[in-house]
């Protein structure tokens, strides 16, 4: 089984760019429906355009998904996602019932997934996806190294 699908993640990493030419923190999620591979939701950080700091690119994702597939639960859909979720990010996906999150870069001050609290790894948490981390590392980490390098 092919648990890498560089062409979901690219789509995510289109979505980061997006967010990087809108001047946002550059991370960007797709979710795709497992059984048929279909894209069901797409999204890049809105944190300043909106001025909400809920509007990461996996809440708005996961927000989306729900309306596509007609359900809170999204246990037949993957996420896949250019940055380590921090943990809201975390908290939402589990109680979307993502089945499986793929991540870019690793995040060692925000994240929550493999870093900080490791949401997943909670007695409290009701649902872990299976987890594969560092998938287009690289091309992840330099978008935010460019958005960063611009701010200082």
């Amino acid at each position: 089984m092919d648990f890498e699908k560089p062409s979901f993640m690219t789509h995510a990493l289109d979505a980061a760019g997006a967010a990087l030419n809108r001047d946002e923190v550059p991370v960007g999620a797709v979710i795709v429906h497992h059984p048929t591979d279909r894209i069901v939701a797409r999204a890049g950080n809105m944190t300043n355009s909106r001025n909400d700091p809920t509007s990461h690119a996996e809440i708005l994702a996961i927000r989306q998904a729900g309306l596509a597939v007609g359900s809170s639960r999204l246990s037949e859909c993957d996420m896949y996602v250019t940055l380590e979720p921090c943990t809201m990010c975390a908290g939402a996906i589990s109680h979307a019932r993502i089945r499986r999150l793929y991540y870019g870069a690793s995040d060692p001050k925000g994240g929550a997934v493999e870093s900080g609290v490791r949401f997943f790894q909670q007695p409290t948490c009701h649902h872990a996806p299976e987890v594969y981390p560092g998938i287009d590392e690289e091309r992840a980490a330099e978008l935010l190294r460019r958005f960063f390098q611009k701010k200082r």
